[in-house]
């Protein structure tokens, strides 16, 4: 299998409020043809450390791709380094400048002197033209690598490798496809999860198994290589169907969708409405269940209810109650899930009522603790959790907390 590497140029992307995208759009991209990444690096704009990266990616992998440092500034200096690296000559491509000039023309703009280093091109490579920019990539063939360059906007790059460079690396990946899936996992310990599939996966070296737990639950992710992608989805098909029957309604779903895109499925197809009341989580189990288009079909409404006159008044919860049991207590939430049901007339309401910190705990209702309430025509429960993390982690695991049961409760 084809190795590929892709390097993200520019200092900014060191930084806390950029992010590299790219990476990510380029590895499924890559991975639809068969080629494997196995690095990615984010290099600032610093010569001698990008020259280190471009000579190290050579020494190892068969595809180097990178993203950014191809404009007009000082700073921009991916042409120049790959130059260096590969020991070839920096020519001006006057078609390429003549095109440049004539953007800025078209509109209404003098082209700047160092506007010309966008049309330096290396010898031998192949200029990638970039309609919805400035700077066009650059495709180079150097000892029997694949190097290919280009600029950092997605919306210049996406379109630039799926027209110019796509063709190239389906040849190259020589019929080698990849499938992947990703099963999402909760209710389940990463120990006690992986003693439980272990001995299953542990049988196949194709599809490789991965995992890997998140803020609220874990994930399992399946890559399996084959000839051709109908092949590559059998392999991946067969390790996805064993490993179901063996996690059970543990496995939420095994084709990448969210807890609350499950959610809604099963409450749009037992044609359910839903509510929500929410106190420490804010709004946020609601907020989750409208990510989903179309969602209006079975979500009425939600209640913010954050102070106990908020539950009193707007849920008919009874004062009496919240003075004997407590904001955060079972019967509270369970009383939070009833009201909000009959105020919105749902035919589910769900609550969740706890402490999610950083202050406010006590020895009896410590940080963490949170009670998620579920009412419908039929019956009326609550769970205690204690979730730990801080306070983001414990208002996202509440929602998910939330969001599993209701999905437990309306599984079959």
């Amino acid at each position: 299998m084809l190795r590929a590497e892709i390097i993200a140029i520019g200092s900014e992307l060191l930084t806390p409020h950029r992010t590299d995208t790219n990476s990510l759009w380029l590895t499924e991209r890559l991975n639809s043809v068969g080629i494997e990444v196995q690095l990615k690096t984010i290099v600032g704009d610093h010569e001698p450390i990008l020259e280190d990266s471009i000579r190290d990616a050579l020494g190892r992998s068969d595809v180097i791709i990178s993203t950014g440092g191809l404009g007009p500034t000082e700073d921009d200096v991916t042409r120049k380094v790959f130059a260096r690296v590969t020991g070839r000559q920096l020519k001006l491509d006057f078609a390429v400048l003549e095109q440049i000039r004539e953007r800025f023309a078209s509109r209404g703009y003098q082209m700047t002197p160092n506007n010309e280093r966008q049309a330096l091109i290396l010898q031998g490579g192949i200029v990638l033209p970039n309609p919805n920019g400035s700077a066009p990539g650059i495709k180079l063939k150097h000892e029997g690598k694949l190097l290919v360059m280009l600029p950092g906007p997605p919306r210049e790059n996406q379109p630039m490798f799926n027209d110019y460079v796509m063709t190239d690396l389906a040849r190259l990946s020589r019929g080698v496809r990849i499938s992947k899936r990703v099963l999402k996992v909760t209710g389940l310990g990463e120990s006690a999860l992986d003693d439980l599939i272990a001995p299953t996966y542990k049988e196949y070296t194709n599809p490789s198994t991965t995992i890997l737990f998140t803020d609220s639950e874990i994930e399992i992710h399946l890559t399996a290589t084959a000839d051709t992608t109908a092949r590559a989805e059998g392999v991946v098909d067969e390790l996805t169907d064993k490993l179901e029957e063996k996690l059970g309604y543990y496995c939420y779903s095994s084709r990448g969708e969210s807890l609350e895109e499950v959610v809604g499925h099963r409450l749009r197809l037992k044609q359910f409405t839903i509510a929500t009341a929410e106190s420490c989580t804010g709004g946020l189990v609601a907020e989750r269940l409208t990510r989903v288009p179309g969602s209006s079909d079975y979500f009425i409404g939600s209640v913010v209810s954050y102070s106990s006159d908020a539950k009193i008044r707007l849920l008919d919860v009874g004062k009496e109650l919240i003075e004997q049991r407590g904001a955060v207590s079972g019967e509270v939430a369970e009383a939070m899930a009833r009201g909000v049901k009959a105020r919105m007339n749902s035919t589910i309401g769900v609550s969740v009522t706890g402490t999610a910190g950083p202050g406010g705990g006590t020895d009896a209702v410590p940080v963490g603790t949170v009670y998620i309430g579920l009412a419908d025509d039929v019956v009326t429960s609550n769970r205690r959790l204690i979730l730990p993390g801080d306070r983001h982690l414990i208002r996202w695991r509440a929602s998910a907390a939330a969001l599993e049961m209701i999905r437990r409760r309306y599984l079959l």
